[in-house]
């Protein structure tokens, strides 16, 4: 199962599998404890797909994130996100050596390790883009690649004036009147 199905769900804890859609929302099941829960659209929901990391030069996803870390640890669950938060900081900053110390606070590498973890134990440790996703992107370059070279030119203005406008509240005078 890809990212596109996960989500995280604020003021519940971990992180939670997309099941069903339902009429006032959809069901989703915990990756902590299985247990299914009904979400509402008063929920503030986002897919771990979504979200990114600030970086000095650009938002590196979430994805990219969870391949560096499954690179260093071989795939392996990696070191708890209750260490102190210099083991942290450390931690986060020999995976991704250039994010933005500013912007990415502690409680956010907090949970991309708990994420991390979480996902792994789950077994749900493929992080590369989904095929879905790839086969989207082809198509998009596929179709402005067959759009460009049948581009047309423009055809010239024509000089001819434009005729009075019949809008509310307009003064449609004909150029006759205007001459008296």
């Amino acid at each position: 199962m890809s990212l596109e199905k996960v989500l995280s769900i604020s003021g519940k804890p971990g992180l939670y599998r997309l099941t069903n859609q339902t009429r006032s929302g959809f069901l989703a099941e915990s990756l902590l404890d299985n247990k299914k829960i009904s979400v509402s659209a008063r929920h503030n929901v986002s897919l771990l797909s979504e979200i990114a990391i600030y970086t000095l030069t650009e938002e590196v996803p979430l994805r990219e994130i969870f391949k560096k870390i499954a690179e260093k640890e071989e795939g392996k669950e990696t070191i708890s996100h209750k260490v102190p938060k210099i083991e942290l900081e450390e931690f986060f900053f020999s995976v991704v050596p250039d994010y933005d110390e500013e912007r990415v606070y502690a409680s956010d590498i907090k949970k991309v390790v708990q994420w991390y973890n979480l996902l792994v134990k789950n077994g749900l440790n493929d992080f590369s883009e989904s095929a879905a996703a790839a086969k989207k992107e082809d198509q998009e370059v596929a179709k402005a690649a067959a759009a460009a070279p049948k581009a047309k030119k423009a055809a010239p203005k024509s000089a001819a004036p434009k005729a009075a406008s019949g809008k509310k509240g307009a003064a449609a005078k004909s150029t006759a009147a205007r001459k008296k």
